[in-house]
């Protein structure tokens, strides 16, 4: 194994390109100058500039500046990670206290309304928790387990018989849990076989685990600390399923007793989070009061009888998992949090980290001017404030939601499918922007107090919990083609290329907060191969709309067999889901990419909204760059342009090489939470 000395893996052969004009290689012509004249800045061994990093943090904290600084100020002693690993016992105790410290702040009243004695400032309990992500992972976990999943099911799912019970779930006194996933069934949460059977004799609600396939499985509070868990079952009424519902279950009493009927049993440890006391229960015919039910979308009433405001079963039974959306949003403002951590951790010891001279020297070169290990690190960094910004923007759709300033069931559902895109990518980004960053330091990056181990173990179940991502990226597919699913039989070839198009150039970008600004871009750029200018914003944003426009209007065409007579349509829809998740990943990085474009346009600091500009250049580029063969195969781009765009993207790397600390330290990450072992290393 590496020892904490070795070099990082970079060639000593790559030369160092730390200075602004590096040859971009032929031909010339297919760029133009940037759109912002950028200051070189610093040389490479000058400190970040407090002006220029101000003015970036204000932009990247988005409209909750003032409480992300509030999270700043918190002791970064009391909810920091522990500098060393613990026993599993040790590292539980030490986050539940952690837990209790943190339900002494106002963050976890902000996300519950006022008639459950909260304050209703949503987007700030988001921003707040997403904060938690550059903590210790083991309490963001736990807190949004209290809060957001278990505290969200009974504030979104419950009615006013619940409202009492808010109040002691967010002063932390009544802890609980979420009991969705079983061990048979995951994703596919409407076949759940846990059953919630009323008994108008006793007018109870019999929970139920028919099967070892039904136990509820990696349940996070569920093995030392829940005391109630919100259960989703199958609910049957006079003999009649209703589809899943949730109830609220009592699975322990205050000395930590199991409830009678409630087995419980300890996940043991994982691969990460230690502080989260993940366990499975069983229920053996466990009966509750009827009134448990949560039961704004279907409810049993006094006498006996089931009724439910949502008459259809599948519209009801998505309408109630639609309003826990939170919790993914959530989940990827840690992750992109998390991901910023690794990338400051990695630039600071970039900064100051040397190898090998180049010759004719005697002084060692900064392993930031290889340009190997700039392209491994700039555009993840480019990356992170794309993601970013798409997430206020995610943030600031879903308090419009949960406020009611905008109560339309397609602005519910606009927010699921941005939801679950933006998930999958902030968290994709992170298990590999970790990783990378972990590799980019060397041995250095395997010790646990450089920070980098606990994030990539930490953070590796995100991509898979609160939802999986590649089942995510076929939601959003799907989303993307329910307008075209709603008359698929009628229409021949020409009229599904004609409805991507309508859907590219018109539903979907309706998407974008910043439609009119984004279409003049993209209006502006030229339109024939041969002037491509990938300098143009237009270029870059038209680039990343064509391909998902081809590949919406392909799979269009793929799907319109499934209505032929005698069709299998389950074979020919199982057939094209790769297809499927490159449309839809195509989709969210083109939204992406649109929301950064605007939020440069809206900056109002000239020397830092130059640098953004730099930076989503080198977002847009390398995304088109990673698609290359794609834009060679469809004749999107010749041989020649390619290379040139290659070409270019280095020499944006090269530009912004300067400027590295400065976009870190933007990320306004305290201090304490940053301390390695590898700080100033030399």
């Amino acid at each position: 194994m590496s020892t904490a000395t070795d070099s990082p893996t970079d060639s000593p052969t790559d030369s160092p390109t730390g200075s602004r004009g590096s040859s971009v290689g032929s031909p010339a012509a297919s760029r133009s100058p940037a759109p912002e004249h950028l200051d070189p800045g610093p040389g490479p061994e000058t400190p970040s500039r407090p002006a220029l990093t101000a003015a970036l943090r204000d932009h990247l904290d988005g409209p909750f500046g003032e409480v992300r600084d509030h999270c700043r100020a918190l002791d970064a002693a009391t909810f920091g990670p522990p500098s060393a690993p613990l026993p599993m016992e040790e590292h539980r105790s030490r986050v539940t206290a952690q837990l209790a410290a943190l339900a002494a702040e106002p963050y976890a009243a902000r996300g519950f309304p006022e008639h459950q004695g909260g304050t209703a400032r949503y987007g700030e309990a988001v921003a707040a928790f997403e904060m938690l992500g550059h903590t210790d992972l083991s309490l963001f976990v736990k807190a949004g387990v209290q809060w957001g999943l278990f505290g969200g099911a009974v504030s979104l799912l419950g009615t006013s018989r619940h409202d009492h019970l808010l109040p002691r779930i967010t002063s932390g006194e009544l802890q609980g849990c979420f009991a969705m996933t079983e061990t048979g069934h995951g994703s596919d949460v409407q076949s759940l076989l846990t059953t919630a059977t009323f008994d108008p004799g006793t007018d109870e609600i019999v929970i139920h685990s028919p099967e070892p396939a039904a136990r509820k499985d990696y349940i996070g509070n569920a093995a030392r600390d829940g005391r109630i868990a919100a259960v989703f079952a199958q609910l049957v009424v006079g003999g009649e399923s209703r589809g899943v519902h949730c109830v609220l279950v009592p699975i322990r009493d205050e000395s930590g007793t199991p409830a009678r009927g409630v087995t419980i049993e300890d996940c043991g440890p994982k691969l990460g989070l230690a502080g989260v006391d993940n366990g499975r229960l069983l229920f053996d015919h466990v009966r509750v009061p009827r009134t448990n039910l949560l039961g704004r979308y279907g409810d049993i009433g006094d006498d006996g009888t089931y009724t439910s405001p949502i008459d259809n079963p599948g519209r009801r039974f998505f309408t109630m998992l639609g309003t826990l959306v939170r919790g993914r949003i959530s989940v990827a403002g840690g992750a992109g949090a998390a991901a910023r951590s690794a990338l400051a951790v990695t630039t600071t010891y970039a900064a100051g980290r040397r190898q090998f001279a180049a010759p004719g020297t005697e002084v060692e070169t900064t392993v930031l001017d290889y340009r190997t290990y700039q392209r491994r690190l700039l555009p993840r960094i480019a990356t992170a404030y794309a993601l970013q910004l798409a997430q206020h923007e995610l943030v600031s759709a879903m308090d419009d939601v949960l406020a009611g300033r905008t109560t339309s069931e397609e602005d519910q559902r606009r927010l699921e499918t941005r939801a679950a895109g933006i998930k999958v990518l902030t968290t994709r980004h992170a298990t590999d922007t970790i990783q990378e960053c972990r590799e980019l330091c060397g041995g250095a990056g395997y010790l646990w107090a450089n920070r980098l181990a606990a994030l990539k173990a930490d953070t590796d179940i995100f991509t898979t919990f609160e939802g999986d991502n590649t089942v995510l990226l076929q939601l959003v597919a799907k989303s993307l083609l329910a307008e075209y699913q709603a008359t698929f039989g009628d229409l021949d070839t020409a009229g599904i290329v004609r409805f991507g198009a309508r859907l590219v150039g018109g539903t979907v970008i309706e998407r974008s907060s910043a439609r009119g600004i984004i279409q003049r871009l993209v209006d502006a750029a030229p339109g024939r191969e041969e002037d491509v200018t990938f300098g143009i914003r237009g270029t870059q944003l038209r680039l990343l709309r064509e391909r998902e426009e081809h590949l919406i209007e392909g799979l269009a065409r793929r799907l319109r067999r499934a209505t032929a007579p005698g069709a299998d349509a389950f074979a020919i829809f199982n057939a094209t889901q790769d297809h499927l998740v490159d449309a839809a990943t195509a989709h969210v990085e083109r939204t992406v990419a649109e929301t950064f474009a605007a939020s440069v346009e809206s900056c109002t600091d000239d020397e830092a909204r130059a640098v953004l500009a730099r930076v989503c250049d080198l977002y847009a580029l390398s995304t088109i760059e990673r698609h290359k063969a794609w834009y060679l195969e469809h004749d999107r781009l010749s041989p020649a342009r390619a290379k040139a765009l290659t070409a270019l993207v280095n020499e944006v790397c090269a530009e912004l090489r300067p400027h590295a600390t400065t976009l870190v330290d933007a990320f306004g990450i305290p201090e304490g939470l940053l301390t390695t072992e590898m700080s100033g290393t030399t």
